[in-house]
């Protein structure tokens, strides 16, 4: 595919069949877009080699990778930054600016989601292969989407998880799927607001990425039905008594794209915004740096534990603190049997079906006519 696309737009473009073969490429930052779950041990290896890295989502699979990660970005000289997109919506944006000049007071609580039915299209994503990451992940993994802006707007960070979760659904079983449909987080922040944070394979259409944020002199929201691009704002020393101003903010200028699905279109925001912050320019405030990065990921494998232990609340560690680090390391509790060893966590407390072959057989069929019709 990549040699299809670089032929057509004659772009000039090196492939390499293995990681080692492009680890050893002459260049100076990489972006990890490989899969969700294998993230971290790369970005610590280009970071222990003098690369800057964007990382796409999430940052890590276990809590001992965390550790690692987080040495890694301390020891080199290199440029670290999350690359969760949601952060760059031109909604999450403009409530980062607001909540920054007191618009709306001091955070008191926040819910966000990120609700995505994605049944239609999940041959398409997992090609029926069995070992695919999103067949063998948990429900609470992929938690930054929803968590991320709340984190990314108030700069506080969570102390505090309970997670909950619902039981798969047969027609995602059916395609492979064995964990719980969706999964829910409820957190306490360093500053004591409250977190409802809820993501999955709910019903819902169009798809839902949404976040609302009380404060002690206001509130403000992103619209979740006609326009999630769209924000309300209520501040109480306006005197909104016939509601709250509502109106579509843009990002900068410089940021290009204002259009298109929201969760996209700051793409090019956060690539600007990493590229400045590497050239050293000290504005460029708007990266998500790996501590940042580790509150919004570890949340959900927290929530995960606290799920398989009957929704008991579980303390998200603060891994800035170099002491509490050293409880983690080593810690590879997962889902992937290649990374957790004897130490592999169950994929959901209700109880995964065991997956005949042939559903996966099927589900690859389903792939394979499409890519046919095209």
């Amino acid at each position: 595919m990549c040699e299809k696309i670089a032929r057509e737009t004659s772009t000039k473009v090196t492939l390499y069949p293995d990681f080692d073969g492009f680890f050893d490429h002459d260049m100076d930052a990489v972006v990890l877009a490989n899969y969700a779950n294998e993230h971290a041990p790369y970005a610590a290896r280009l970071l222990r080699s003098g690369r800057h890295v964007l990382s796409e989502s999430v940052p890590v699979e276990t809590l001992g990778q965390a550790v690692e990660l987080v040495e890694a970005a301390e020891q080199s000289a290199a440029i670290y930054a999350y690359a969760e997109n949601c952060c760059y919506t031109p909604v999450a944006v403009e409530m980062r600016r607001l909540y920054r000049r007191g618009v709306i007071g001091e955070f008191t609580h926040g819910e966000c989601e990120y609700v995505h039915d994605v049944e239609s299209i999940y041959p398409d994503i997992t090609y029926g292969d069995k070992n695919h990451w999103r067949n063998n992940i948990y429900a609470s993994f992929y938690c930054t989407h929803s968590l991320g802006p709340i984190i990314f707007i108030t700069g506080t960070r969570p102390v505090k998880v309970v997670g909950f979760e619902t039981p798969n659904a047969e027609t995602m079983a059916n395609l492979g799927w064995r964990a719980g449909l969706s999964a829910m987080e409820i957190l306490q922040m360093n500053n004591n607001a409250t977190v409802k944070s809820l993501h999955g394979f709910l019903r819902r259409y169009p798809h839902s990425h949404w976040a609302c944020l009380y404060g002690k002199k206001g509130m403000m929201e992103a619209d979740r039905w006609q326009d999630e691009a769209r924000l309300y704002l209520y501040e109480e020393s306006r005197g909104d008594v016939e509601g709250p101003v509502c109106y579509r903010p843009t990002l900068p200028p410089s940021s290009a794209a204002n259009s298109g699905p929201a969760y996209h279109t700051g793409d090019s925001y956060m690539i600007r915004s990493f590229l400045a912050r590497i050239r050293g320019d000290d504005t460029a405030c708007d990266t998500i740096d790996v501590y940042q990065a580790m509150d919004m990921g570890l949340p959900g494998i927290l929530a995960h534990r606290s799920i398989c232990s009957g929704n008991t609340p579980v303390e998200v560690p603060d891994f800035r603190n170099k002491e509490v680090r050293e409880v983690y390391r080593g810690d590879n509790w997962c889902t992937n049997p290649r990374v957790a060893g004897d130490n592999l966590a169950p994929l959901c407390s209700f109880g995964s079906p065991e997956l005949p072959d042939s559903v996966y057989e099927r589900v690859r069929r389903m792939w394979l006519a499409k890519q046919q019709k095209r």
